[in-house]
């Protein structure tokens, strides 16, 4: 009988060395939702009224129109709670959406496989950010639908295909996380005043999303040496389409939010992604995702034309996590 340390190495040195990193991090760098959060705390209470739920006209592509900024204060307020609640259930989502494949695929790794213990860290804690979520929208208070019906739908499906499809999985884990990612570290940065459970949710998450992106972006680079050309190449179209798929799905708002509030449609369709100030944002989330396309020889003539056409191209971060730097927008 063949002993399990003994069995053909699928991994590098290096690879096994980065998944060792990043499980010891989730063994001694981790959160827990009710004991990392005071949730009843007088300095956590939620104010529906509080003036920080406005919108950010620099990072939000709602917050950026004409007709929002025009609105009354209490208007602004009341819509900025409703699109942020919305977004924290749709986060919470998707994280159900990246568990479903994660475990369907390490049911299926070997025994002594070192990315299983990894892929087990990431789904507790992608558990523990959905009861996460799911605590803070239910203290905000407002009843929000999270996901658009047709993507809700099919959410299921998506998660049970990505453990068939484990480039793809990866490729549409990175899809969902970027865009939130790189939002809250712009939030953040900008030194815009945010509610404090919403901030503390958000220091929280991107604390422990820096794991999952690794882990996904180091996966593609180690597998990516073992694909077959005709893999690599539908890999490479596949990576813009799925960007601007789910940033589409994750940080548009629903119709009946549009409904809801009367935003006219003019309105919605240009903070939803059709104005230069909204085109601009959505090409921003990707800088870190063009540099990991090029660094996997994603990028050549026909697919950087596709990076164009779905209006997500720029410059690559020269670092992971860089601030904005100027993004490319289409007409």
């Amino acid at each position: 009988m063949t002993a399990i340390a003994s069995r053909p190495d699928r991994y590098g040195k290096e690879y096994r060395e980065v998944l060792q990193i990043l499980s010891d991090g989730s063994v001694h760098r981790h959160f827990d939702p009710y004991l990392d959060i005071d949730w009843d705390s007088a300095e956590f209470a939620i104010d529906p009224n509080d003036p920080r739920w406005v919108l950010s006209p620099e990072i939000d592509p709602l917050g950026a129109t004409e007709w929002y900024q025009s609105l009354p204060l209490e208007r602004q307020i009341e819509i900025g709670r409703w699109r942020q609640a919305n977004a924290i259930r749709v986060g919470a989502a998707f994280e159900s959406i990246l568990i479903r494949g994660l475990m369907h695929y390490a049911m299926k790794l070997p025994n002594g496989s070192p990315e299983f213990r990894y892929c087990l860290h990431e789904m507790t804690e992608e558990c523990n950010h959905i009861q996460m979520f799911q605590e803070l929208v239910n203290r905000i208070g407002t009843d929000v639908p999270g996901m658009r019906p047709l993507f809700r739908r099919l959410s299921p499906l998506i998660g049970a295909a990505g453990g068939y499809a484990h480039a793809i999985l990866m490729i549409g884990i990175l899809g969902g996380e970027e865009p939130i990612d790189h939002y809250q570290k712009a939030l953040i940065r900008s030194g815009r005043a945010v509610p404090e459970p919403v901030l503390r949710v958000m220091e929280i998450h991107i604390a422990e999303e820096a794991r999952h992106i690794s882990f996904a972006a180091e996966f593609l680079k180690a597998h990516r040496e073992h694909w077959d050309p005709i893999t690599a190449n539908i890999c490479a179209i596949v990576f813009p389409l799925a960007m601007r798929w789910l940033a589409g799905e994750i940080m548009t708002s629903p119709r009946s939010f549009q409904q809801q509030f009367e935003i006219p449609p003019e309105v919605y369709k240009d903070a939803f992604w059709r104005s230069p100030a909204s085109k601009k944002i959505m090409a921003s989330y990707f800088g870190d995702m063009r540099a990991l396309a090029t660094e996997l020889g994603f990028m050549n003539p026909v697919t950087r034309r596709l990076w164009r056409l779905m209006g997500i191209d720029g410059e690559p971060s020269r670092y992971r996590g860089e601030p904005e730097r100027e993004a490319r927008v289409t007409g």
